[in-house]
């Protein structure tokens, strides 16, 4: 049962999902005209969201198998092989024992790995060290895929993730059984825009002009003011104009931090106005504050001092220039540099187009406030 209509995780119905109409179109379109898609946005933009959107319209749900396959915190081969059979068996449980039985039938050095319970309902009991021979069972799970009895979508989240492990032949490896694989279209799904578009737009990436490209961007701030007001009236509830937009601009339009606060105000009271919107942020601020002290003490005294200038900043450029360096007290220019990129590798900040941002944007709040 749905309490509250602005969902902060996972995805419900279309009545809980924001516009998105031309999107869904088009990725529709592409996705049942066999096109392989590269879907790309920064992080909490509604990819995932969009996704099962669509896995959830009759054209894909009624004549398509649909997977999504999360490999955001995946470190190797073998960590990418075990979620994409992880998530494929869980996927199949809804559809009964028949269906892990048949795509245990062809990736049978997973076999051992599943059990039955009396009602004949699956359970995954493989840890990651139990994937003896990766590229084998990556085999495997693309002849499943191949001999599916539907036509089958699958959908790789973060799949920059690839272009870090430690083999080197993962990205030719994956082109290859893709390009083989007849019976199913993919959509690869990712967060970092430079290191995405080089896997798909660079001549010297085997990825290269494979996919059709499609760049994620803000819902419009008008159709989140209509979905905001449908909602908040629906419950009896009031919403005064320009409090979606105070916190659209707050946050540069960015789905997940909508959604949060939207639900924070329609916990709140009934009777929502602008000044309420400070108020929300700051509560969701406070319910974080211990994670966010952890996060720093964490941090060298080098990095915690970037991170708090960026912040500062708001969009921060030309951060190893003298007069950003002055400004903010930190060290050489050359360092500067260095602890950019481990606070970018440490997923604290952002990089795009030469701009650096802090990642968590309820973090940047509070460490411009403290």
């Amino acid at each position: 049962m749905i309490t509250n209509p602005f969902i902060t995780y996972g995805y419900e119905s279309a009545e809980y999902f924001c516009d998105r109409k031309e999107e869904t179109k088009q990725l529709m379109s592409l996705l049942t005209n066999g096109n392989h898609v590269a879907l790309i946005s920064p992080r909490r933009m509604g990819k995932t969201g969009l996704l099962c959107h669509c896995f959830a319209q009759p054209e894909l749900h009624n004549h398509f198998n649909t997977f999504l396959i999360d490999i955001y915190a995946t470190k190797n081969l073998q960590d990418l092989v075990y979620q994409m059979g992880r998530s494929i068996v869980l996927r199949l449980k809804s559809r009964g024992r028949a269906a892990i039985d048949r795509f245990l039938q062809v990736v049978t050095s997973l076999r051992t790995g599943i059990s039955f319970d009396g009602q004949g309902n699956a359970s995954w009991n493989l840890g990651l060290g139990d994937i003896k021979t990766p590229s084998f069972t990556l085999e495997e799970i693309f002849a499943y895929l191949q001999s599916s009895d539907r036509p089958c979508v699958v959908a790789i989240d973060e799949f920059q993730a690839v272009a870090g492990y430690p083999e080197q032949n993962v990205e030719a490896m994956m082109r290859t059984f893709v390009q083989q694989c007849r019976n199913a279209v993919f959509v690869f799904s990712g967060s970092q825009k430079s290191m995405m578009s080089e896997m798909f737009s660079s001549p010297a990436r085997p990825f290269y002009q494979s996919v059709s490209l499609m760049f994620l961007k803000p819902v419009a701030l008008t159709a989140y003011e209509s979905f905001a007001k449908y909602h908040f009236e629906k419950a009896g509830k009031q919403i005064e104009n320009g409090v979606v937009r105070a916190i659209y601009e707050r946050f540069d339009g960015v789905t997940w931090y909508l959604q949060k606060v939207l639900n924070q105000l329609y916990a709140l009271k009934d009777d929502v106005a602008v000044p309420d919107v400070a108020t929300a942020v700051n509560t969701i601020i406070g319910q974080n504050e211990d994670a966010y002290k952890d996060t720093l003490y964490q941090l060298t005294a080098r990095q915690r001092d970037l991170l708090m200038a960026v912040s500062r900043e708001g969009k921060a450029t030309q951060i190893t220039g003298n007069s950003f360096v002055k400004r903010y007290h930190l060290s050489s220019a050359s360092s500067v540099q260095k602890t950019a990129q481990s606070l970018v590798s440490k997923q604290l900040l952002t990089y795009q187009q030469g701009t650096y941002e802090t990642y968590d944007k309820f973090l940047s709040e509070w460490l411009r406030n403290n």
